[in-house]
């Protein structure tokens, strides 16, 4: 009886020392008030994430769809988005964004946020194209070693077949020397029996 209360002691001394569980808060963004204008910065952000995680065929229609929204509308916003979306594309040209981006970038009359979603898909675009241009240069570079191992290669086995007919005509003529030899030695065995 005295083992089961030091137990039942036990368990409840442990009870206590547990921490109650807090169920984690919820985070609810604040209320927008209705004077809270939305940034062009925020905006461009928020048309980034939406479109970021677009398959290949929802990425061009939102392409497509946002080229004649530039063409109408004609905002620097709308080609910034453009160039967002030409930039998350697969078959996005980097030559176009940068068309598109860099009056952009200079225009010192456009918001601050639009010039510098601009500037940064400019560089952006252009080190793509630093980068495609370097792996099509190793690209040929290693064709042209390949055709260079090959071209090294023909004329090693070339070489090695020239080798292998020069030995085998060596040991053709050695053939003849060696029976030339036995001739003569025959001929000057007989001259001698016959004195």
């Amino acid at each position: 009886m005295r083992i089961g209360l030091a137990m039942a002691c036990a368990l409840l001394a442990g009870c206590e020392s547990m921490t109650p569980v807090v169920a984690p808060e919820i985070y609810a963004p604040a209320p927008r008030a209705a004077n809270d204008r939305v940034t062009a910065g925020g905006e461009l952000v928020a048309y980034l994430a939406r479109i970021r995680d677009l398959g290949e065929k929802p990425l061009a229609i939102e392409t497509q769809r946002q080229r004649e929204a530039s063409r109408t509308q004609g905002s620097d916003l709308e080609a910034v988005k453009l160039g967002l979306a030409l930039s998350l594309s697969p078959s996005g040209d980097d030559g176009e964004i940068a068309t598109l981006m860099e009056p952009i970038a200079r225009r010192a009359a456009t918001d601050d946020d639009v010039r510098a979603m601009a500037s940064f898909l400019l560089l952006q675009s252009a080190e793509r194209r630093r980068l495609k241009e370097g792996i099509a240069a190793a690209g040929g570079k290693l064709r042209d070693e390949r055709r260079a191992h090959e071209a090294q290669k023909q004329r090693a086995d070339a070489l090695q077949e020239r080798a292998s007919q020069l030995q085998e005509r060596a040991a053709q003529l050695q053939q003849k020397i060696d029976a030339l030899t036995e001739l003569e030695k025959s001929l000057s065995d007989r001259q001698a029996q016959t004195r």
